[in-house]
């Protein structure tokens, strides 16, 4: 690089410094119709800030998981009509976007459940995608009037408790349906005994989106913040978050999934006889070493 070239990137940087500077002192800041701590507060609890819907004063979050799904179902039917069926041998840019996306979740599915996994692949494609087009809505700030006049950008479905709840239960109910057909009763009991799994994706989903949520809020609302670290911090924070936990959540699914419904053949009474007689022979072995050494 040569030192001119140096000397004008070096200038150009400064300009825009100078901007940013200026505009955060000749800014006024804008007007707020609650404090930080309302805001945050808000964001967890989801007591204000409701929206008319259908007649009901509703959290903005359950609107936004209205939309999402309609752009999931409105997006899977122009693919299934228009797009798949000129699919072809060697596949163009958008068709291996799709097919690398599908395939993903479909080697997810085989690899941790060999022995039983169509619908499985199916589930992991569905809540996956979700969890990722919900979380990266949040980035197009779309707007929404609250009941007392104020106007607020939609929020990831998945911010809500309830919703992150939903796919929680949902995914834990999924993989109990594996056990039942893999193993009948005895799948219930061996999904029962991790009990504490639809908490751990509830709080895992819900507590990651929500950092996000309020480190951007919280870099939005200081006027001394606001002009260009909010658009990295609000992009890095989502993208990041929508390819993490849509894997964290498929895969843990897929694992314990395969776990439960993964049939294990009886054991034949001579087998049994024979495992009995084992652990018998060993634990008179035991006890004539004890002796022996005393």
């Amino acid at each position: 690089m040569t030192k001119k070239r140096k000397i004008r990137i070096l200038v150009i940087s400064l300009i825009v410094l100078g901007l940013i500077v200026a505009g955060v002192i000749l800014t006024p800041a804008p007007e707020k119709h609650e404090t930080i701590k309302e805001a945050m507060k808000d964001a967890v609890l989801h007591n204000e800030n409701q929206i008319a819907f259908l007649g009901f004063e509703v959290d903005p979050s359950l609107v936004s998981g209205y939309i999402v799904t309609g752009i999931l179902l409105l997006f899977a039917l122009i693919l299934r009509i228009f797009v798949i069926p000129h699919f072809r041998m060697i596949p163009g840019k958008f068709q291996l976007v799709i097919e690398t996306w599908v395939g993903f979740f479909d080697d997810l599915a085989k690899g941790n459940s060999p022995h039983r996994n169509k619908a499985l692949g199916g589930y992991l494609f569905g809540a996956g995608s979700y969890i990722f087009v919900g979380t990266m809505f949040e980035l197009f700030g779309v707007q929404a009037v609250t009941t007392a006049g104020h106007s607020v950008s939609l929020p990831a479905p998945l911010a809500n408790i309830n919703g992150a709840m939903c796919m929680g239960l949902l995914s834990y109910l999924f993989i109990m349906s594996g056990g039942i057909a893999g193993n009948k009763l005895g799948g219930i009991g061996k999904t029962l005994k991790e009990f504490s799994l639809p908490i751990s994706m509830t709080f895992r989903l819900f507590g990651a989106l929500l950092s996000g949520m309020l480190t951007t809020e919280l870099v939005y609302y200081y006027i001394t913040l606001s002009f260009g670290l909010p658009v990295v911090v609000g992009v890095l924070f989502t993208v990041l978050h929508a390819l993490i936990q849509a894997y964290v959540l498929t895969m843990l699914t897929s694992f314990y999934y395969g776990e439960v419904s993964e049939v294990h053949p009886k054991k034949s009474k001579e087998e049994r006889a024979a495992e009995k007689a084992a652990k018998k022979a060993a634990k008179e072995a035991e006890k004539a070493a004890k002796a022996a050494g005393s």
